[in-house]
């Protein structure tokens, strides 16, 4: 079983491979949407991660990210909480839009971490500027459980589901399922999911392979005060394979 340090480095390549990461989609963004400014989308995430405390996410994606010179983060009472770590991000391309990099940093919480709006102060080299705020409610989203196929179970034949207990507070879920034959290769990154249930794509499982795969749970959904969403969490790897 790889290290769950590892296995938090890959469910961030795959968040970001998969665009779970917030992007400006919107060409006019609701001008009362406060996670947005002319700079770009920011957003605070409160994350259930295994064999880790609670812990914060905050993060900024743009397209103008070769010209930011710092981006500062700010508790609801206006003290400084941290500054990102520039060198810390995912890049997302599409046909659509522009490039992006979404900046993004793991923070412990803080001991006297608050509800309320977390600001974002953007300066860029040229010495301009920008604000944003995100309304973070201190929630732990449990993580998902109940998988089926359970954790290393062989099935006689390729399963037509993957399957797990509704978590409470969750209204989405995303599934990564890895080919551990393939050196834990990624092989399939579901969509948003309203449901604890993904249908599996024909010809995807195959007899005799050998398979793990993770939930990523989450609260909301773009929502406009509390952002892409507010609580999310990450399952352990369940494992299972495939009978000959």
């Amino acid at each position: 079983m790889r290290s769950q340090s590892n296995m938090r480095m890959l469910l961030l390549a795959a968040l970001s491979a998969a665009g779970l990461w917030p992007v400006i989609t919107a060409a006019t963004p609701d001008p009362a949407d406060r996670h947005y400014n002319k700079i770009g989308f920011f957003d605070v995430h409160v994350c259930n991660w295994p064999d880790q405390p609670l812990f914060l996410m905050p993060l900024i994606s743009t397209a103008h990210y070769d010209d930011i010179e710092k981006v500062d983060i700010f508790y609801p009472d206006g003290r400084q909480l941290t500054a990102l770590d520039l060198s810390r991000f995912r890049t997302i391309e599409s046909k659509d839009a522009p490039k992006k990099q979404v900046f993004i940093n793991q923070l412990s919480m803080p001991e006297d971490a608050v509800e309320g709006w977390y600001s974002a102060r953007i300066t860029l080299k040229n010495g301009e500027t920008h604000n944003a705020s995100d309304y973070v409610v201190l929630s732990e989203l449990g993580r998902a459980g109940g998988q089926q196929p359970a954790h290393e179970e062989t099935v006689p034949s390729p399963p037509e589901k993957l399957s797990w207990e509704p978590v409470p507070g969750a209204n989405y879920y995303q599934v990564f399922i890895r080919d551990e034959w393939e050196d834990n290769k990624l092989i399939y990154t579901s969509k948003l999911l309203s449901e604890p249930v993904l249908p599996l794509p024909p010809a995807l499982i195959v007899d005799g392979g050998y398979y793990s795969w993770i939930i990523h749970a989450r609260d909301i959904n773009e929502d406009i005060r509390l952002g892409d969403f507010n609580s999310g969490s990450l399952s352990t790897p369940v494992t299972f394979s495939v009978g000959q």
